[in-house]
């Protein structure tokens, strides 16, 4: 599969709301070369463990921030183009004060194999949370007492960790996760909360995603973190839509000790009506990709559905909640 590549020249400032535009459109995923943002990481204590960083990511420091996004040369593609342009058109309107640079893109069509490689030089490894390391499958970490290593290649799906979202996650599961306990993960990407939730002790983990490059991705990462195959299942479509789907998955969903979604607000929404029915009696609903605007709504719309909340976080406009089933 070829895939278009839009590139979009902002400032700083403008990341976080194109970010959530993307999320919004349904596209996966995205990739920021952000100055300010690679000064401090260089500057972090983090930045000690990185063996090199790209020569080319240094040049220029003064540089507009460069926002990539991918988008597959199809139907559903143009589909979320058209849904990204549109938004995009409206911030730039907004943008009274000149906050967003000239806020530009343009568009490229790009091979599979260019894509796979473009995104590499921007993926470190890095902590988050007490125990968990993320690391690209081409990076090397000293492991040191008591770490997980969770190695990922996201491929076309992303799903690295490095968004505030999933590092969210990442540092409620590793809170919540219990020996032996059943995961469902809507929305697996690249199968990264899969993959933390089993290293962190889960039993098994039941991955859905609409994406069919995804539902392969996660399985590459499952393998390459020596997951056994009889802890995890994985299924394409979309539960909100896929009668066959909600079939199938039957009662291995209806015994899930914890439901995982970092998704985005209005595909949560969507899904509420089915949480209750995937849980056991007291069990977590651990969901993320929701932006300050959105917060209450899902909020109330969670709490209404039988839900009470246990514990939340927040990083960036972004936010995170851990519910417990109570009806």
């Amino acid at each position: 599969m070829d895939w278009i590549e839009i590139k979009i020249e902002t400032g700083s400032e403008a990341v976080e709301p194109i970010t959530g535009l993307v999320l919004m459109a349904g596209i996966p995923g995205l990739v920021v070369d952000d100055p300010k943002d690679l000064k401090n990481y260089l500057e972090s204590p983090q930045a000690a463990r990185w063996d090199y960083v790209e020569d080319s990511l240094l040049e220029n420091p003064d540089r507009l921030t460069v926002i990539r996004v991918y988008i597959a040369d199809n139907e559903q593609g143009r589909r979320q183009w058209t849904a990204l342009s549109s938004d995009l058109a409206a911030l730039k309107a907004d943008d009274q004060e000149g906050l967003y640079g000239e806020l530009s893109w343009s568009l490229t069509n790009v091979k599979e194999e260019d894509w796979a490689n473009n995104w590499k030089a921007y993926f470190k490894p890095f902590a988050v949370g007490r125990r968990l390391v993320i690391k690209p499958t081409w990076e090397s970490w000293e492991q040191e007492e008591g770490q997980i290593i969770l190695e990922i290649d996201p491929g076309s799906s992303f799903g690295t960790g490095q968004h505030h979202t999933t590092r969210l996650c990442l540092e409620l599961l590793e809170k919540q996760v219990k020996p032996d306990m059943k995961v469902l993960d809507l929305g697996c990407g690249s199968g990264i909360l899969m993959i933390a939730a089993l290293l962190l002790g889960a039993g098994q983990a039941i991955g859905v995603d609409v994406e069919e490059n995804a539902v392969r991705t996660a399985k590459e990462n499952l393998e390459q973190n020596r997951i056994s195959p009889d802890k995890y299942a994985l299924h394409c479509g979309d539960l909100t839509a896929d009668q066959e789907l909600l079939e199938r998955l039957g009662g291995k969903a209806q015994a899930a000790d914890m439901i995982t979604a970092n998704i985005v607000a209005d595909v949560i929404l969507a899904m509420t009506p089915y949480f209750t029915g995937f849980l056991k009696p007291l069990g977590k609903l651990l969901v993320s990709g929701i932006i300050d605007e959105r917060r209450q709504e899902v909020l109330s719309e969670v709490e209404q559905a039988g839900f009470a909340l246990l514990e939340s976080g927040s990083s960036g406009e972004w936010n995170a909640f851990v519910f417990e089933k109570i009806k």
